[in-house]
């Protein structure tokens, strides 16, 4: 980017009066000088501008360094003369070869400085020595224009880390149960947050509304010291905000003054809750927040809030200052002076003063929290009962939602400098575009990488601003030192003698001239105009006069700016504003003109700088362009049908990335599959494969976001393959050569195996058959037994029998008697 002195009358050095200078005087104490003599270098040469550094129109030491990061510049008196080709603007080892000493030459090169840099600790260490949790703590930045450096900051959320936690209540009355129970439960609250630290301090505050009608009752007399008047009960006169019990390590006094509270009653739904948040805030002495402790406001409510421009109801135009107003009571005495507070205002005072806010609120109005909550760095909201019952797990909850979250903030970049991040979160992966972290546990170390760069030099030349996690009080605090200009400016000679006796201002080596004076030393008058003179002027024999945009002076060309921009060249053939406009703007706003081409910013190319080569726009949770797309110029080009979204990321057809990228490994490598055989051009593998295949003998271990896939091709081979992300987008697939396959049948072994199978079928088959026979014998042969056995014979009537033929006594026999 090409830069321009301011006028003469803020520029110069030292204090003796001048002449007032025009807008062409400028151009010629910046430029017409150093042109004429480079111009008769490079001509007495004949060689052409080879770098950066010798192709742009340069003509101090300033514009020098900012053509550049690789540019410096010889401030050394009479360098150039004697023959030497090298201009005082050129690269610092071609100054040196020409003779330039080292002491002349400018060159500030880009780096980063670690001023303060402790270790992080694991635990709090109280107050005998400095608890750290984010690593550096100071750094210096030297930047140069077009020169983006990188730094990296380390947080650590520590054990056993101090707590003051203030609670804040709603004591309308709608809130009349809950204030019973937070009494029944407060010593319950304390035990469990003393689990989480051995470091606890409680306070309590409370709030109503401002107290002026149309918040307030007014009618009848006796309502304003008794708003429940009318209701057969006794309420506290209504109040805006108190401080009723400042932060404690006597916890049990936590629970002894919720005990002496009463309630009250306001007009209106809506309270005035915003009011008691800022005053518990910016009140940080009355209140007692530590700087060396987490700091919990809980802000417990049923209602809706007033925010501002509410007070206008009851004619409050003052804005809210934002500042302390408590009594000497630690009552909040601008109630009826200041309007409430906006959402602006709460998120720099809980920011400025570290501060996590919770809302516990009841479930009618938890959205509208939630969404104050998405305004509000570091704020986490819990729903509360209808009689805050559940307050000790929600306030649990919620602190350890913060603490396993860790977002950086950062706070007064200046406008001319660029900063990027990327969050390097659990288990090494990196989310590029984001600065926080979450799924935390106590002890986690996440870092994240910042980079840095400018694209215009700003006024101030050292500027400082600050990186910090939200809700702690550690902070790194960074110093930029824009190197824009060159410390030889600082011994500038006004009407020096070197300059045509004084007709200019001898700056870093060169004379810038006066009004009305041209040359390198001055030495000519734009009054001595000599028609001979336009010879020189011209590019060409047939070339106009200074290119037609601007008048010959001398023997040169005064340039003629315009509405559109700056003119400037020997020939006046360079201009600002020719470039290709997109949408109206030149170089679409992401580049500077110089002689009609674009010069695009780091994150932009093209011959318009209309193409971002940021590809974190393009990032979802399933990776670039969800897997299904190409990020071309910062947008997704879905390329797998069905596949919509800024990231690719809704397609209720897709298949999963490894069935995707196997159909691309089928048809760019092995040139089959549905894609290499479709005859739709939005569905042929040109169109939607667009990744690197790469052979490889083996799978092994790349990065976090490397996925490795397999899948069998059609001949029943086992294809092995990795798709993996690089961070410039390029997505590459290593594939295994040839995938591991199956190997054919032995046919010996098949006939052998089926015979032996046809053998020890056959000789199952007998041994079933007998078997069978054996058992069909046995119970053939037991029934023969049975029937058998129940067989009676009869003596008389069988046919055999034959009886006695001879009969013989014994005549001794005399029987039993």
């Amino acid at each position: 980017m090409r830069n321009t002195l301011p006028e003469a009358s803020t520029h110069r050095h030292g204090g003796s009066p001048h002449r007032p200078r025009t807008h062409n005087s400028q151009m010629g104490r910046m430029t017409r000088g150093w042109i004429l003599l480079s111009a008769f270098i490079l001509a007495a040469s004949g060689t052409a501008a080879s770098n950066a550094c010798t192709s742009k129109d340069v003509g101090t030491c300033s514009q020098c360094l900012n053509a550049s990061p690789l540019c410096a510049w010889c401030a050394q008196e009479n360098f150039g003369q004697g023959g030497t080709s090298v201009p005082r603007c050129d690269l610092k080892e071609n100054l040196l070869k020409a003779g330039c000493s080292a002491a002349s030459v400018e060159f500030t090169p880009s780096k980063v400085e670690l001023i303060e840099d402790r270790p992080l600790s694991s635990r709090s260490y109280g107050s005998d020595r400095e608890t750290t949790q984010i690593r550096p703590q100071k750094l210096r930045l030297t930047l140069r224009q077009g020169d983006p450096q990188n730094f990296q900051v380390s947080v650590r959320q520590v054990a056993d880390y101090p707590v003051d936690l203030y609670y804040l209540m709603d004591l309308s009355y709608s809130m009349k149960d809950d204030l019973i129970n937070l009494y029944n439960l407060g010593n319950d609250l304390a035990s469990s947050m003393g689990q989480k630290t051995s470091n606890l301090r409680m306070g309590f505050g409370a709030f109503v509304d401002k107290t002026l009608s149309p918040y307030m009752f007014m009618f009848p007399p006796e309502a304003v010291e008794n708003p429940c008047y009318g209701i057969s009960t006794t309420c506290m006169k209504q109040f805006g905000y108190k401080n009723v019990l400042s932060l404690t390590d006597q916890v049990t006094r936590f629970t002894e003054e919720v005990g002496k509270q009463k309630i009250s009653r306001n007009r209106d739904s809506p309270e005035g809750g915003f009011d008691a948040i800022v005053q518990a805030v910016v009140c940080k002495d009355v209140i007692g927040w530590r700087p060396d402790a987490s700091h919990l406001l809980v802000f417990t409510t049923d209602a809706k809030t007033h925010i501002a421009l509410d007070g206008r109801l009851a004619g409050i135009v003052k804005p809210n200052d934002g500042q302390c107003h408590l009594d000497a009571s630690s009552n909040y005495d601008m109630s009826t002076t200041l309007d409430y507070p906006s959402l602006a205002q709460i998120t720099d005072k809980l920011s400025e003063n570290n501060i996590n806010l919770i809302f516990a609120v009841t479930k009618d109005i938890e959205e509208l929290y939630f969404n104050y909550s998405m305004l509000i760095p570091g704020t986490a909201v819990g729903r509360l009962s209808s009689d805050s019952n559940n307050i000790i797990s929600l306030i649990s909850d919620a602190y350890a939602k913060i603490r396993s979250k860790v977002e950086l903030e950062v706070l007064g970049v200046p406008p001319e400098l660029v900063l990027s991040v990327n969050a390097t979160c659990l288990n090494g992966q990196v989310v590029n575009g984001v600065k926080s972290c979450s799924g935390l546990k106590i002890g986690d170390t996440v870092s994240f990488s910042f980079e840095a760069q400018f694209q215009s030099c700003p006024k101030e030349k050292v500027q400082t601003f600050t990186v910090k996690p939200v809700g702690f009080k550690d902070a790194l605090n960074v110093t930029v030192e824009f190197a824009c200009t060159c410390a030889c400016g600082a011994n500038a000679q006004p009407a020096s003698p070197d300059c045509s006796l004084g007709n200019g201002t001898k700056e870093c080596g060169v004379c810038l001239c006066d009004a009305g004076r041209l040359g390198p030393q001055c030495e000519c008058s734009e009054a001595d105009y000599k028609p001979s003179d336009e010879d020189t002027c011209k590019a060409g024999p047939d070339s106009p006069v200074c290119s037609g945009r601007g008048v010959c002076i001398c023997g040169q060309c005064s340039c003629r700016n315009n509405n559109f921009g700056k003119v400037w060249g020997t020939h006046c053939q360079c201009d600002d504003y020719s470039c290709i406009r997109f949408k109206g703007k030149l170089c679409s706003g992401h580049g500077v003109c110089s002689c009609g081409v674009c010069q695009c910013d780091p994150d932009w190319s093209g011959e318009n700088c209309n193409c971002s080569r940021r590809t974190d726009t393009c990032m979802s949770s399933l990776g670039l362009c969800s897997g299904r797309g190409q990020c071309v110029c910062g947008t997704c080009e879905c390329t797998q049908p069905g596949a919509h979204g800024a990231t690719c990321e809704t397609c209720p057809t897709c298949p999963d990335q490894c069935t995707i990228k196997k159909d691309c490994v089928e048809c760019k490598y092995y040139k089959r599959g549905p894609l290499y055989e479709t005859k739709k051009v939005e569905e042929s593998c040109a169109q939607v494969c667009r990744d690197d295949v790469e052979l490889v003998d083996e799978i092994i271990h790349r990065e976090q976001n490397a996925v490795n896939c397999t899948y069998k091709d059609e001949n029943d081979c086992v294809q092995l393959f990795q798709y993996h992300e690089e961070a410039t987008g390029r997505t590459v697939l290593y594939l295994i050569k040839d995938g591991v396959c199956p190997e054919g049948p032995n046919i010996g072994v098949v006939l052998a195996s089926v015979t032996g199978a046809i053998l020890l079928l056959g000789l199952a088959a007998l041994l079933i058959w007998k078997l069978l026979v054996t058992i069909h014998d046995r119970r053939e042969y037991a029934k023969f037994e049975e029937e058998r056995a129940k067989a009676k014979w009869d003596a008389g009537n069988n046919p055999l029998y034959k009886g006695a033929t001879t009969t013989f006594t014994n005549v001794t026999y005399r029987g039993a008697s």
